[in-house]
């Protein structure tokens, strides 16, 4: 750094960085936050050096810093996330999620495109719909077997691929009677027209958040507790829409009170709003939940704590 740089606060500014760094290098244990706060300074101070200086190094130099900045900060809020307070009220526990925020969020965006995209307002073609929509979401194509279709449909499941396959929403080869009694060992390969590379692209997520995303809706979709309830399509959408959109602590939505749209949650899950609590008290009786009450065209509850670790946190 030249002696004679001007302005003067941005000379303290750069020296005042380089003794904070030095000291955050000596600490005993990392403090993702305040490593944010330090990048986010550099990033500033290199960016008005960059100006004065008109140096392309500095710029982007500049750049490097902001993107670490915001790296560090969804790594602190990750960790974070998983801060819950235990039954017995005793702090914080640390619950390893399947999904970090950001790739909850796009699990959200997923979520949004199935209702828009939906050939039929039914509940066994939304969820048909969701999984097929994550198998193919990279290329549109993929794989999948009479035993995956029967096992997130159950016996909506001949009816929903009918409908998709007829209003092309999906392209299969063979009979219906072939596919719905395709194995592992002999999958069936599927399109989805929309999703194909020379279509405008709906996700930006690439092929190891795909897997993930699609492996966090099996999951759920074939919990236990909901299959020995008998679940149906539509109990099994409202699990995956109430677990995609909580706090840290499991409470539903956001702010102090939380509490998720009605409207919406009935659009993803193919009902109407004032059927939304009666599945949800499926839910509770599966565990899922732990309490549930509309509010005001809300539905406020909180998931159960075998659920957290498949908390998507908003």
């Amino acid at each position: 750094m030249p002696a004679n740089l001007e302005p003067e606060a941005l000379r303290v500014e750069l020296v005042a960085l380089g003794d904070a760094f030095r000291a955050y290098q000596q600490r005993a244990a990392p403090d993702l936050a305040a490593l944010s706060d330090l990048h986010e300074r550099k990033a500033r101070a290199f960016a008005q050096w960059a100006q004065v200086s008109s140096d392309e190094v500095l710029r982007r130099e500049a750049e490097r810093a902001e993107k670490s900045a915001a790296t560090t900060r969804e790594m602190h809020e990750n960790r974070m996330a998983g801060q819950v307070t235990g039954s017995e009220g005793d702090g914080p526990a640390v619950v390893e999620r399947l999904l970090t925020r950001g790739e909850a969020g796009h699990l959200r965006t997923v979520m949004a495109h199935v209702p828009a995209q939906a050939p039929r307002g039914e509940a066994a073609v939304h969820l048909a719909v969701l999984m097929l929509t994550l198998r193919a979401a990279q290329a549109g194509t993929g794989n999948v077997t009479g035993q995956d279709l029967t096992g997130w449909l159950a016996d909506g499941a001949t009816s929903a691929v009918e409908h998709l396959l007829t209003t092309g929403w999906v392209v299969m080869p063979g009979t219906i009677a072939e596919i719905m009694s395709s194995r592992s060992e002999g999958p069936v390969g599927f399109t989805v027209p929309s999703l194909l590379p020379d279509m405008p692209r709906p996700f930006s997520f690439g092929k190891k958040i795909r897997s993930k995303l699609s492996g966090w809706t099996q999951k759920v979709v074939t919990d236990r507790q909901l299959r020995k309830q008998k679940a149906g399509a539509a109990t099994r959408l409202l699990a995956l829409y109430v677990a995609a959109h909580v706090q840290p602590d499991g409470q539903l939505g956001r702010g102090q009170d939380g509490g998720l749209l009605l409207d919406d949650a009935a659009a993803f899950c193919a009902l109407t709003p004032r059927d939304v609590a009666g599945h949800a008290e499926l839910l509770v009786a599966a565990g899922w939940l732990t309490e549930v009450e509309v509010v005001e065209g809300q539905l406020r509850g909180r998931l159960a704590e075998r659920s957290w670790p498949l908390g998507g946190v908003l």
